[in-house]
């Protein structure tokens, strides 16, 4: 699984798993939350549009799967003697929000919402790939390879929909469109150890 694969513009700075590694137990708590987030957001996806009953039946097993994910982050922080701690602004996922286009059909909106969620999914696979390959700690290179098996599912899921709700060509105009953004977003985000974005 790599960047050209998941279609991302820009690695991740290699910086990023060194300082990561160093500082495993902020990671960990950031992760918890990603996770809680992706699964809230599945929800509130089908809580916005449950007439589209692909869209609920598609991602109803992958807030499971989310959430089971979160249990398992908190699991590791246990392990290893660390609690949740605060919630912190993922500033990521703030700026790719803000990129969503206002206004248009639902369905557009629908799009929107889904190539972002895909987006996200695929920036957390790369970096679960990069700590599966260079931390130290054999217990979680295997847990992050497992994850980023399950979020590379996860992103093909999100572009599938969309391609489900609107035309192809549309869907992939703005994808790309999406990681010209969210390439943009990378390179000027400070590299932080402490988030898993």
């Amino acid at each position: 699984m790599d960047k050209n694969i998941l279609g991302l513009k820009l690695p991740t700075d290699p910086r990023w798993v060194n300082i990561a590694e160093k500082s495993i137990d902020e990671i960990l708590i950031d992760h918890a939350y990603c996770e809680q987030k992706a699964a809230s957001s599945c929800i509130s996806l089908i809580v916005q549009f449950p007439e589209r009953e692909k869209l609920v039946e598609m991602l109803t097993p992958v807030v499971a799967e989310e959430w089971n994910h979160f249990e398992r982050v908190l699991e590791q922080l246990k392990k290893r003697g660390y609690s949740l701690g605060k919630q912190r602004t993922d500033e990521y996922v703030k700026r790719l929000n803000a990129s969503i286009q206002k206004g248009g059909s639902r369905e557009t909106q629908l799009m929107e919402k889904l190539l972002v969620n895909a987006l996200i999914e695929a920036r957390s696979c790369e970096r679960f790939r990069l700590l599966w390959k260079n931390i130290a700690d054999e217990e979680l290179q295997h847990f992050y390879y497992e994850l980023m098996v399950s979020e590379a599912g996860h992103y093909k899921n999100f572009l599938q929909l969309a391609k489900e709700y609107m035309p192809e060509d549309v869907v992939m105009k703005r994808w790309e469109e999406f990681l010209e953004i969210e390439a943009e977003i990378i390179q000027n985000l400070e590299v932080r150890g402490d988030r898993m974005h």
